[in-house]
């Protein structure tokens, strides 16, 4: 059952996604129901009509269960049940099921079961109050004796549960924040994907960085990061990059919350690849939903490199080209077939440039350990073995150009910068 809003593109939009997401889940449509309030409805959300409509409509079907495209209240969840007597899954219970489908780590299974115990706890609130007075006539200790029901049981386990798993994912994002340390270490930029769900993000990473990461066409396919690193310019530039779990519009803010260790790969990335699906025609929404999730974790202020994936698919040429021309830092690219990556890379190549400090050397010959830091971490543009020393013309990541700052003979203004007035 689909609630549509007054805009009737918006209502498109919102019908398809919840159809992917009922596909992604595993389930099969039989009937699709469209509501259209000015208002929720407090009890019902769709409204008492609405509901017996929804009751007769299921049952003609024979559905087994029922999707909601909206986030309902415990209370407006469970009069809709005691009307229509099937399970009831609202959009945000319906993602938890496709990511608990999606996880394969100890970590996305705990960020699951987070996000679902969360979203469970208040729903189990108003069930059977007046069982739950029988372990005692207050609240506090007084339920908590020999009398205590089932309800009072479960809803102290499940909060108890959600303390452990806060502490166990607490414990993720130290080791996680570890390996960014150790990964900044490196001296070595990093970037993460980022992109809706089933844009192509772990397609363009194995494009990339010729890795076998597991891609598939499908909403919500990458739930874990997983960071490879990218050799440019036969090795001159470098980067790690991550990929990310797709975003989604209106994403719920709990889940946010519980995919945060997710989110801070992206959040700690000096800069990001936002790939867009540039063949689905509500794109230009999905664009909109990235850049919302991007400002309320804090990373929209980050350099950011827009790829228009899939040009394979699209056919009017003349709009992709406008879409380069209207979007500052883009390029349009096709991750399966690998057109335009050449102009991937050269926008990459200048992105990483930015951020590099340019200087010149005169390493002595028994500091071979930096040489080969160079070559390695740096771009070096131009080397010469001179008498007192090996000398070199050579990029570097601010922190590399304070391990050889003994070393340096001067450093240079590169295109980016302005020179200093005398």
């Amino acid at each position: 059952m689909i609630p549509d809003p007054k805009d009737q593109y918006e209502a498109d939009a919102n019908a398809e996604e919840l159809r992917l997401l009922v596909d992604s889940a595993g389930l099969e449509i039989v009937d699709e129901m469209h509501v259209r309030r000015s208002d929720p409805d407090p009890r019902y959300h769709i409204g008492s009509g609405n509901t017996d409509e929804l009751d007769i409509r299921a049952q003609g079907s024979d559905a087994d269960v029922v999707v909601i495209g909206v986030d309902l209240t415990p209370n407006q969840q469970r009069n809709i049940n005691k009307v229509v007597q099937l399970e009831i899954i609202d959009r945000t219970q319906l993602i938890l099921n496709i990511f608990a489908q999606r996880a394969r780590t100890s970590e996305g299974h705990l960020q699951v079961e987070l996000a679902q115990l969360q979203y469970l706890l208040p729903r189990l609130r108003g069930l059977g109050v007046a069982m739950s007075r029988i372990g005692g006539s207050g609240g506090g200790l007084a339920t908590r004796g020999p009398g205590e029901t089932k309800l009072e049981t479960d809803r102290r386990r499940l909060r108890d549960r959600i303390i452990e798993i806060k502490d166990e994912l607490d414990n993720v994002v130290k080791h996680r924040e570890l390996q960014r340390q150790s990964r900044k270490n490196l001296n070595v930029p990093t970037a993460s994907l980022i992109g809706y769900t089933s844009a192509g993000k772990s397609t363009l990473l194995n494009l990339l960085a010729d890795a076998d990461v597991e891609a598939h066409a499908r909403l919500f396919a990458t739930l874990d990061p997983t960071t490879r690193r990218v050799d440019l310019e036969g090795r001159q530039r470098s980067f790690l990059l991550s990929d990310t779990v797709g975003f989604l519009r209106n994403l719920p803010h709990g889940l946010i919350a519980a995919f945060r260790a997710t989110m801070e790969e992206v959040v700690g990335a000096d800069f990001l690849i936002h790939v867009v699906d540039a063949s689905h025609h509500f794109f230009q929404q999905q664009f909109k939903s990235v850049l919302e999730v991007l400002e309320e974790i804090g990373a929209e202020k980050k350099p950011i490199i827009t790829v228009f994936n899939k040009s394979d698919l699209i056919k009017d040429q003349y709009e992709l080209r406008r879409l380069i021309a209207d979007t500052p830092d883009s390029c349009y690219i096709s991750a399966k077939t690998g057109e335009g990556l050449r102009y991937l890379e050269e926008m990459i190549c200048k992105v990483v440039a930015r951020m590099m400090n340019r200087v010149e050397l005169l390493l002595p010959y028994d500091r071979g350990d930096l040489l080969a830091l160079c070559h390695d971490r740096g771009k070096v543009i131009e080397q010469d073995y001179r008498g007192d020393g090996v000398y070199l013309n050579v990029e570097l990541t601010p922190e590399l150009v304070g391990k050889v700052s003994a070393y340096t003979l001067s450093s240079l203004c590169d295109e980016h910068s302005s020179p200093t007035e005398s």
